[in-house]
């Protein structure tokens, strides 16, 4: 089993917004951020920049945008203040951790695929409680590749230990997550948090919450039957709106 980090465990829209507020005093401009985001992360993703100077450009466009011009000190010291108060509020969402520990509970092994620099990405593994949650952390940032590029998927298969039919890959974004592992031969599940109304394609799964991928791997993947211990209760209400992070966790980091 294979998982996105950002706006699939960890509520990433949600801590950039507050970050933004630390940088302008609201989120009324939240629709730009993620506009200049989405342009200069791309970049990222492509190696056409580092992380920091992405960071540093994209905080610079967006103030551009509004008229103002910032110099490169400026433009540094803006986003430090804006990076500060966004990794303050970093959060998993609620399903997430019930999710976790049924995955875990039902004997399957754990892996990360996630395109974002490796220091910055562990950094925040460790700061939400998942440090020992998974088997395996793949990382763009460490393997020079990135999602959607088959390569990062197989990495992560070959982490497990297992062929890609047999892994399936979790995450936010359709084309990069869902149809990128589907590509790459695994199951692809696109988490449609926005209940956005639109039809998976063919090899791709569509769910609404990590609420509901237990039974979607019990009852609707071809290889459901082979499930180890299939028979675990599947989360509750109760155990949804009360995560505990802190709790005991099976299996251990590796890498």
């Amino acid at each position: 089993m294979c998982l996105d980090i950002d706006d699939t465990l960890l509520d990433n829209a949600a801590s950039s917004r507050l970050g933004l507020r630390a940088l302008i005093g609201n989120d009324a401009a939240w629709p730009v951020w993620r506009h200049t985001t989405e342009e200069h992360y791309e970049r990222y993703v492509a190696g056409e920049l580092d992380f920091a100077t992405m960071c540093r450009e994209r905080t610079r466009a967006f103030f551009a945008a509004f008229g103002e011009r910032l110099s490169d000190a400026e433009a540094a010291a803006r986003e430090d203040r804006r990076m500060a108060a966004m990794q303050a509020a970093w959060c998993l969402f609620d399903d997430a951790v019930p999710c976790l520990d049924w995955l875990r509970a039902a004997g399957l092994q754990l892996a990360v695929i996630t395109n974002a620099p490796s220091a910055y990405q562990r950094k925040k593994i460790s700061r939400t409680g998942l440090a020992g949650v998974f088997d395996s952390l793949v990382i763009s940032g460490e393997l020079g590749i990135a999602k959607p590029d088959p390569r990062i998927f197989h990495a992560a298969c070959e982490s497990l230990g297992a062929a890609p039919h047999e892994v399936v890959h979790v995450g936010d974004r359709l084309d990069t997550d869902a149809l990128g592992a589907a590509d790459a031969g695994l199951h692809g599940v696109w988490l449609n948090r926005g209940g956005t109304e639109h039809t998976p394609p063919d090899g791709v799964s569509m769910i609404t919450s990590l609420a509901e991928l237990p039974e979607l791997l019990v009852c609707e993947l071809p290889f459901a039957p082979g499930i180890p211990g299939q028979n675990v209760a599947a989360p509750t209400p109760a155990d949804r709106s009360q995560p505990d992070i802190g709790r005991p966790r099976l299996g251990a980091l590796s890498g």
